[in-house]
């Protein structure tokens, strides 16, 4: 075992999934959603709560288990979750009742996000989160930098394509998707972007604007 598999196998073990989102992890595998995993949900947790967020989106719905982890994070916090599936979503539904999530704070979305996301108020929402379609990815942040307020926050999992991102050989479409969107974001003035390894990768993008000098 190489030292970066060591690293990431002792991540996932340290990383403490509250019993509820571990319940709602099961439920989401058994029906073919591939939900976050801990090291990432938490890190996303992390992320409402230093930003206090209110108000949340997620496009794709993993079963529950990213939106349980960002109300983790951000208790007041109301999620508007996005899904295709609807079996994806009535297993969130189920796991956020077993969590006891007040119905007032989860709004469930059957559809595209391609047909939700134009409809949706632009400057309105303080974390935007990408978990679905991932050859769609760069379009799907394109809206979610246009719905998070200023200073809002995008949230990108999976960005690594399984390590597919750090091998040129590797030109598919979704790994190509990802490997630009990184590229682009990490070189635009009017974002801030930090990538993170643990887990599966994820994306961080905040529409606070570098002024160039």
């Amino acid at each position: 075992m190489g030292d970066y598999d060591a690293v990431r196998r002792f991540t996932d073990e340290a990383t403490v999934e509250p019993d509820t989102i571990a319940r709602a992890r099961a439920a989401a595998l058994e029906i073919g959603a591939d939900p976050i995993s801990a090291p990432v949900g938490a890190q996303c947790a992390v992320i409402a709560a230093a930003t206090n967020a209110l108000n949340i989106v997620e496009i794709g719905t993993g079963g529950g288990v990213s939106g349980l982890w960002l109300l983790h994070g951000a208790p007041r916090a109301t999620l508007t979750t996005i899904d295709k599936e609807p079996e994806h979503l009535a297993a969130a539904r189920s796991a956020f009742a077993d969590a006891r999530v007040p119905a007032a704070r989860a709004r469930f979305i059957t559809g595209r996000a391609s047909d939700v996301l134009p409809r949706m108020n632009e400057a309105s929402y303080d974390i935007v989160l990408v978990d679905a379609d991932p050859e769609n990815v760069i379009d799907y942040v394109e809206h979610g930098l246009r719905l998070v307020r200023a200073g809002g926050t995008v949230l990108v999992p999976r960005v690594l394509a399984g390590g597919g991102v750090a091998d040129p050989v590797r030109r598919d479409a979704i790994t190509t998707a990802y490997r630009t969107l990184i590229q682009e974001t990490q070189g635009s003035p009017a974002v801030l972007g930090a990538l993170s390894i643990v887990g599966e990768g994820l994306l961080q993008l905040t529409t606070t604007a570098i002024v160039p000098r």
